[in-house]
């Protein structure tokens, strides 16, 4: 097929899902191989790596936007996406073209030819950010961990520091059914000698991650003893904050994401990046942390999609991330009424997520996530249901129709929430540039 093509592109991606995200086989053995087979081109570049449960993208967003502003070529590598493929592996915060796609497709796919078995989706995935990142010569790569920690196709390298977001439960199935499982699965991309962030979490995972890093000689910085975020005010634009540490004080920085759990991402971001400057070649000055925190995008995260009504995104689908966005709209809702279009994938903790918006929202749209993994609409109803939730079943285009109908002539608001496939359709619909 020829490169550069819509055709080329497509059976490409045809072909990448096929991989199916239902066949994970954790392990590095086979990533190792591949990229050895590749010239190894992510031995080509320093990287920041993050692992977590919530808040890991946006804080990988807030580091390499930073970096950017400080001057430096940063790829960013994150999963998944909303609305294109594309949006997983950027270079300067522009995604990777269709043209560059495909090529480093089919070259990885001659090198796959090689090994022993089938790399799967998130495999292939990541060697290819990795030679974008190398092709386009970048001084500074951002990782963020698809699937636990120690076992992720990412946990190749060895990163100048890692960082750890708040845990929760996640992917029982591969990480573990406690938080403490968890968080030694995370614990996993701490590396000898190279430095850890600890993020805000639970106590019982926090003593983990101590006792990984004291295994392997790592500094741990906790957060709150490094960082201090507080927030003086907030807006539907963003939210304003005072940052301050031991060596510097920003002043006011607006970071152009609302919610709380955003002040807590910021101080994870802020720590890391602080650390690089002190113990890296990089260098931040307060100038570029400043700019680069009031210039980071990331869609889906509390994202406001109008004003008048008032209707917010967010991808909210744990509990944890739900409680996170129900606290957000409580503090921004300002005495209205909130209606909520839902949908969520079969194998999440659907009660889980809407207990936090039992008594917070007074209608529901139940929305059928068009995907195999997505729960059944009688289920879908029987647990909105059973939130004490008044809900009717609706296709998307006419629950956003009805549910801003509904906010207008009520003065309330809109949240749409429960899965990312479900942010990825809303964008896509409703035309938002990602």
């Amino acid at each position: 097929m020829q490169l550069g093509t819509h055709s080329s592109l497509s059976a490409a991606l045809t072909s990448l899902y096929s991989r199916s995200a239902h066949n994970i086989k954790l392990g590095l053995d086979l990533e190792t191989e591949l990229l050895e087979k590749m010239g190894n081109p992510h031995l080509r570049m320093p990287h920041v790596h993050v692992a977590g449960t919530n808040g890991k993208g946006s804080v990988c967003a807030m580091i390499e936007s930073v970096l950017r502003a400080a001057g430096y070529r940063t790829g960013l590598y994150t999963s998944p996406h909303l609305v294109r493929f594309n949006e997983r592996i950027r270079v300067e915060a522009r995604c990777i073209s269709d043209e560059e796609l495909a090529e480093l497709y089919l070259e990885i796919e001659r090198r796959e030819a090689q090994l022993a078995r089938q790399p799967t989706f998130f495999e292939f995935t990541t060697a290819m950010a990795f030679e974008h990142f190398k092709r386009r010569q970048i001084e500074v790569s951002v990782l963020e961990t698809g699937l636990g920690g120690r076992l992720d196709a990412t946990n190749v390298v060895m990163p100048l520091v890692s960082v750890i977001t708040r845990i929760d439960i996640e992917h029982t199935r591969y990480l573990g059914k406690t938080l403490e499982e968890i968080a030694r699965e995370k614990s996993g991309i701490i590396k000898p000698g190279r430095a850890v962030i600890c993020g805000a979490m639970p106590d019982e995972a926090r003593e983990v991650i101590r006792s990984v890093a004291r295994e392997r000689e790592a500094k741990l910085i906790l957060v709150e003893e490094a960082v201090s975020v507080r927030r003086a005010s907030q807006s539907l634009r963003g939210q304003k904050l005072k940052i301050d540490t031991a060596s510097s004080g920003y002043g006011s920085v607006l970071l152009p994401l609302i919610g709380h759990h955003q002040v807590e991402n910021a101080a994870v971001a802020v720590a890391a990046l602080e650390y690089l400057n002190d113990a890296s070649p990089f260098v931040i000055d307060e100038a570029a942390m400043k700019r680069g925190l009031e210039g980071v995008r990331w869609p889906g995260r509390c994202q406001v999609l109008s004003e008048e009504p008032l209707v917010v995104l967010d991808v909210a689908h744990n509990p944890n991330g739900a409680e996170a966005l129900a606290s957000s709209l409580k503090e921004i809702l300002k005495g209205r009424e909130l209606g909520l279009v839902f949908g969520i994938l079969s194998d999440k903790d659907c009660r889980g997520v809407l207990k936090p918006f039992a008594g917070l929202a007074k209608r529901c749209w139940a929305v059928r996530i068009e995907n195999e993994r997505g729960m059944p609409m009688a289920d879908l109803l029987d647990c909105v249901r059973g939130a004490g939730i008044p809900v009717e079943e609706a296709p998307l285009g006419t629950a956003l129709a009805d549910s801003k109908a509904w906010a207008r002539a009520n003065g309330a608001a809109v949240c749409i929430a429960g899965s990312l496939y479900l942010a990825g359709d809303v964008l896509r619909t409703e035309g938002v540039e990602v």
